[in-house]
């Protein structure tokens, strides 16, 4: 009886749409990171920075420049939930989940603002105005519980504070800086 022997797998790589090259701002990125097998996240990272999250453009351009296969690069992109693969709203509201905010009512600010909002958790309003997210700690739990609309906290919310923090957002993108009752 013959042996015979297995050929070794090669390994894919996502080859993508090659008359696309990826965009300039795209390419700066992933140059800095040519050649480190190890610095996926941090390019992730980088291009969720740039464009607000991962286009799948931009993450096929990766897997191509980069030598993934894009099994891999997708792979890492969802495995971590830091990472979003649809635009964010104007306004991304952040509740925190973390302990003291929790005893603070926290999940009753969130469900008020499901509510109001007509979303649910990490979805975006139709009007792309804000995106609703929750967060294990801000890391503000003197102040609990918090809210974080982009970069500014706010502190001891109630469920109302926190609808009326939302409303003066919208009136102001709107520029009639007129709240809606």
């Amino acid at each position: 009886m013959e042996l015979k022997t297995k050929k070794p797998l090669k390994k894919q790589v996502y080859l993508g749409k090659p008359h696309e090259p990826p965009p300039a701002e795209l390419m700066a990125i992933l140059d800095k990171f040519r050649g480190r097998k190890d610095a996926l996240i941090t390019v992730l990272e980088e291009i969720q920075h740039h464009y607000g999250y991962l286009p799948r453009q931009q993450l096929e351009a990766t897997a191509r420049e980069l030598g993934f296969p894009m099994s891999q690069v997708f792979g890492v992109a969802t495995f971590y939930n830091l990472f979003q693969f649809s635009a964010p709203g104007r306004y991304q509201v952040r509740v925190c989940k973390g302990t003291a905010c929790y005893v603070g009512h926290s999940g009753e600010i969130l469900e008020h603002l499901k509510e109001k909002l007509g979303i649910d958790e990490d979805e975006t309003t139709p009007d792309k105005m804000f995106t609703l997210q929750t967060v294990a700690c801000v890391g503000a739990c003197s102040l609990a519980p918090v809210m974080v609309v982009n970069d500014r906290t706010s502190a001891r919310m109630t469920p109302e504070k926190a609808w009326d923090a939302l409303e003066h957002l919208r009136a102001e993108a709107n520029g009639n800086g007129e709240v809606s009752r």
